[in-house]
């Protein structure tokens, strides 16, 4: 039996409303919002002005920073703005605006067929950051970058847990799309030669452990059924549960021989390696209980959350809070006009009686964030500390910067408190502090 991690939480998983819907493909969408900031590191700067005409897939925007990622474009028309738009992160990004032609016209030489076997290591890694790949978990660190460690890996670990309540898009790719998830494995796997391949499902989607045992009987890749508990998905708990290997403070996969993708990154680097076509759509799981028909849909990168909630029929009733992502980890949005980007996993609208609140009140001292949290912190003091503008204490003492953010504390406070707000606080003015000498 495998082992748990410490700490964790159990919340209503609320996968019901879309688990049993097949991804959907909408209509075109008339215009496309494009950010020039979709992935860790250097944001884009566009390549194609107003007026140009675009295809599908092709370059609109490079960066020459080691750290990008290019970005296509997901609809063939004209480009009729470039400007400040709306953005998931809250902040105003640069944007390409397209207006489709209703042709949606591939770019010359997409798709392709291509024997990705013969391929050498490098001609991979190219293809994969020509395609713009990035984490589709939504932390959207580029592909190109993790697929080429410093240090020597022995093991490729799929994240398919997809522990966050509501969503459902990884679970109904390894549902629909378990030829391309075979196929993107080895693909990895031999770019990183490595033998060794675990892909990690939590217990509560049997459906998709068993086609995925099917679709890798006689390969070297091991299906694993995770317990399920919140944050099982949390790449430093999935490498603990899967090999008994712990990620030192401050350190990475691979310096434990391991590199871990998403299962929809697995896909996306299916589609570039083998068909040439780069990232200009995602399936993202459109949910919550103010949602009229939640699903999970194919969006072309760009598309409006309103239209994407629009197809889904709209609102059922008054939204409280539209989430970005999962509701632990996810973030609050406040308009409906802002695009789907490649780390948009989930679009939630949840309505009052879905959502935990409460007027915040001081600590309590309970200890159930302690008991929850899967890092051995105590969030706790984290949040009395960025309160208090302690943030050097906090860093020091308290061990700051090992907090994932992943929400455990915050479900489990009965005085609803802020608390991850806090330490996302006092790292950005850890970092300022760091920047200024």
């Amino acid at each position: 039996m495998l082992k748990s991690f410490l700490g964790g939480i159990h919340p209503k998983d609320s996968k019901k409303y879309t688990s049993d819907k097949a991804i959907e493909l909408p209509p075109l969408p008339e215009t496309v919002t494009i950010p020039m900031s979709q992935h860790i590191g250097a944001p884009c700067t566009p390549i194609v002005k107003v007026g140009d005409i675009v295809k599908k897939g092709q370059v609109i925007a490079t960066s020459e920073a080691f750290m990008h990622s290019p970005i296509h474009a997901s609809i063939s028309g004209k480009v009729t703005s470039i400007a400040e738009m709306p953005h998931t992160s809250l902040v105003k990004c640069l944007s390409v605006v397209i207006k489709s032609d209703g042709l949606d016209e591939w770019a010359d030489g997409i798709p392709l067929e291509r024997d990705w076997e013969k391929l050498e290591k490098k001609e991979v890694l190219d293809i994969i950051k020509n395609a713009g790949i990035v984490g589709m978990g939504g932390a959207t660190f580029p592909t190109h970058v993790k697929l080429s460690p410093n240090k020597e890996v022995d093991t490729f670990i799929v994240n398919a847990a997809e522990c966050e309540p509501y969503l459902t898009a990884d679970y109904r790719m390894m549902i629909e799309y378990a030829d391309r998830i075979v196929t993107g494995v080895k693909i990895v796997m031999k770019t990183l030669g490595v033998s060794k391949g675990i892909i990690g499902i939590e217990d509560n989607k049997p459906e998709a452990v068993k086609v995925m045992k099917e679709a890798f009987k006689g390969t070297s890749v091991d299906i694993v059924a995770l317990p399920t508990k919140y944050p099982q998905g949390a790449e430093k708990m999935l490498i603990k549960v899967l090999t008994s290997r712990e990620v030192p403070s401050g350190g990475l996969p691979m310096d434990v021989g391991v590199v871990v993708q998403n299962v929809g990154t697995v896909i996306a680097i299916y589609d570039a390696v083998v068909s040439g076509i780069p990232i200009i759509q995602r399936v993202t799981t459109v949910s919550g209980d103010a949602i009229k028909e939640p699903k999970n849909l194919l969006l072309r990168i760009g598309t409006s959350f309103k239209e994407a909630i629009s197809y889904c029929g709209g609102f059922s009733k008054t939204p409280e809070k539209l989430i970005m992502g999962g509701p632990m980890m996810g973030m609050a949005q406040f308009s409906l006009d802002v695009p789907v980007i490649k780390g948009v996993s989930g679009i939630l609208a949840l309505s009052k009686d879905a959502i935990n609140s409460g007027e915040e009140s001081p600590c309590i001292r309970c200890g159930r964030c302690v008991e929850a949290c899967p890092m051995g912190l105590i969030p706790s003091m984290l949040s009395i500390l960025g309160e208090r503008h302690k943030f050097k204490e906090a860093k020091e003492e308290y061990n700051l910067l090992n907090c994932i953010e992943c929400g455990s504390c915050v479900y489990t406070c009965p005085a609803k408190r802020n608390i991850v707000q806090y330490i996302k606080y006092s790292k950005s003015q850890n970092l300022a502090m760091a920047q200024k000498k």
